[in-house]
């Protein structure tokens, strides 16, 4: 089978619940993966090991909300348990199911039972109850624009489950390139 490689670049956004969107530099983060034989459609199967998907944490440094950025105490790290699904090569079109626990902390005085999101990344439109956002199929060079909603169950946290009003929506906007290697 085939290598390929996934990069997570600049322009990527997070939002969850009724809060305003996170503006993400996910630049440095990606996946080694592998592509099947081409199926009766013409689709791939596409395969990463989520042991080896590296996202960067958002944190002061790489997020904004509302044009600041996060405080320097706060830190999310995302840690995949899954990442697979489909290319369409012809189109552009690449779909990729993806599960991954979210950790909330405040320095070292609060961490948050995780964050579980399961949702599927498309490069086409999403709507919901809250968001309405489309992507865009791979171009030339691999670049496209991945969108997805999930329903955030409660973390088991009152506090947290709260101050985010869970069960609720979480909103991902992925700007990436996937190429052969």
């Amino acid at each position: 089978m085939p290598s390929i490689q996934l990069d997570t670049l600049d322009g990527c956004g997070l939002a969850i619940g009724g809060y305003p969107r996170f503006r993400y530099d996910a630049r440095g983060g990606g996946a080694l993966g592998h592509l099947s034989s081409p199926g009766a459609e013409g689709l791939h199967d596409v395969q990463f090991d989520p042991a080896g998907v590296v996202i960067p944490e958002l944190c002061s440094r790489n997020t904004r909300q509302l044009g600041l950025p996060l405080p320097p105490f706060l830190h999310i790290a995302i840690v995949p348990t899954a990442l697979a699904g489909q290319l369409d090569p012809a189109s552009g079109q690449l779909s990729l199911q993806f599960q991954a626990r979210f950790r909330f902390r405040i320095g070292s005085l609060y961490a948050a039972p995780d964050l579980l999101v399961d949702t599927r990344l498309s490069t086409g439109a999403v709507a919901s109850r809250r968001h309405r956002l489309a992507g865009r199929p791979l171009d030339a060079a691999g670049e496209g624009v991945l969108v997805g909603v999930a329903t955030v169950p409660p973390c088991g946290d009152p506090w947290l489950d709260r101050f985010l009003g869970l069960p609720d929506e979480a909103l991902a906007l992925l700007r990436c390139r996937l190429q052969s290697v």
